[in-house]
């Protein structure tokens, strides 16, 4: 069992003071059986209204409306979480392949349905001819294994490249300029499964690591799989395996945009817009009575 202290802090700066259109938060970790929530702080100035909802995915989303103005936007999470333990799903694919192509039956066919669209319609023929040349199948494996290989693949032949401009490459770039952001490379995996016939959704949270206890980290992403009457199953294209309890979900959906961590607008011109600054900062904490402490690490 962990127990950490995650702070996520957003700065977007300008070069006068301007007003602010309501802003969308993806920020709260995702509770369930293997986490919990103890508590949450979110910080953000100038001061703001907040809203709690669930979206359709069932993330935990917050609505900031603003009532001031301000030359700066700070956007701070902290939040407390307690994990569990993972490994009872650990093995659970080797214990129970998966024979490709899957077979959603009619219990969960139309919900998968949804996780099967594409979002690039017009790359889908061009990543179904690149899986053919670059995965010729002699044999057809287990599903599993096919989301593997694919996902080595990607983590093999992709370059990480840490990109600060909004949204993401299409797959079809991210294959042609050879490197991609974290979320370039969840998409990418996210299509070609689709086309595999997997239903698949982007994941966005954190990745507990070196960067993350030295607080220099960013928001992270990944891409979950639904293997039929055995679940979602995480596979991290930029580390090359599948998710484990480094990694924090915060948001899922069947498009990249639905679980951006912070979207929203100013009132002004482009030019007064300076830049932004995200940090991310986990840390272990251990439980003295009922006191949490920052834990030696």
């Amino acid at each position: 069992m962990n127990r950490l202290r995650v702070t996520h802090t957003t700065t977007y700066r300008y070069t006068e003071r301007v007003s602010f259109g309501p802003h969308r938060l993806v920020l709260r970790p995702r509770e369930g059986h293997d986490l919990q929530v103890e508590n949450l702080n979110l910080m953000i100035q100038p001061s703001a209204r907040v809203s709690w909802h669930r979206d359709i995915f069932g993330n935990s989303i917050a609505l900031a409306h603003f009532l001031d103005t301000g030359d700066e936007l700070v956007i701070q999470n902290a939040v407390t979480i307690v994990q569990g333990d993972k490994s009872a799903s650990h093995g659970l694919l080797e214990a129970f392949p998966v024979a490709f192509p899957v077979d959603y039956g009619d219990f969960e066919q139309s919900v998968a349905a949804g996780y099967l669209e594409p979002v690039y319609a017009d790359e889908r023929t061009k990543l179904k001819d690149w899986l053919t040349d670059t995965f010729p199948q002699n044999a057809k494996p287990d599903a599993a294994v096919m989301v593997n290989e694919l996902g080595s693949w990607i983590y093999r032949n992709i370059q990480y490249r840490r990109r600060e401009d909004k949204g993401v490459q299409t797959p079809w770039q991210t294959l042609e300029l050879k490197s991609g952001s974290c979320r370039d490379m969840a998409t990418l995996l996210l299509e070609t499964v689709r086309t595999l016939g997997l239903a698949s959704r982007f994941a966005s949270g954190y990745l507990n690591s070196s960067a993350s206890l030295a607080g220099r980290a960013a928001t992270h992403a990944w891409t979950e799989i639904y293997f039929p009457e055995l679940g979602w199953f995480g596979f991290d294209p930029t580390l090359g395996e599948g998710t484990s309890h480094k990694h924090i979900v915060t948001g899922v959906s069947a498009h990249p945009r639905g679980v951006m961590p912070i979207s929203g607008s100013y009132n002004g011109e482009r030019e007064l817009y300076v830049g932004m600054e995200v940090t991310v900062k986990i840390e272990p904490l251990e439980l003295l009575g009922s006191q949490i402490h920052t834990a030696n690490p």
